[in-house]
């Protein structure tokens, strides 16, 4: 399976996932004009690589700023990774924050408190 690059931008993140080693990482700021179809592609990847049912996965995001449209998408991904971890896949995610930043903290502690995935909350000093 290949995996999945995008460049970030000032208005979209870096995006990389490794289906070989197991990781997804995304970093920087998520504000695209048309966020569903800027994530579809790391989505429909994601749908198709859920069916190997990977035994272990990490997701790393250390998002600076993203918008509503963003967090919809996002929660999207996390779905996905939620149904792989019931069907027996060792998913966690690191949620990485700016030390100070406690809207992002806020934002990370929410997603983990609906989700039924270990989340890291792991604050990167300044």
């Amino acid at each position: 399976m290949q995996g999945y690059i995008n460049t970030g931008t000032n208005k979209t993140p870096t995006i990389k996932f490794d289906p070989h080693v197991g990781i997804l990482e995304i970093g920087g700021r998520s504000i695209p004009e048309d966020p569903i179809e800027f994530y579809r592609p790391l989505i429909d990847t994601l749908t198709t690589y859920a069916i190997s049912l990977p035994p272990k996965f990490l997701v790393t995001i250390q998002l600076e700023y993203f918008n509503t449209s963003s967090s919809r998408c996002i929660y999207s991904i996390f779905k996905k990774l939620e149904t792989m971890r019931k069907v027996g896949s060792a998913v966690e995610v690191n949620w990485i924050f700016e030390e100070g930043d406690d809207e992002m903290l806020e934002v990370g502690e929410d997603f983990g408190a609906i989700l039924d995935i270990p989340f890291n909350m792991l604050p990167l000093g300044r």
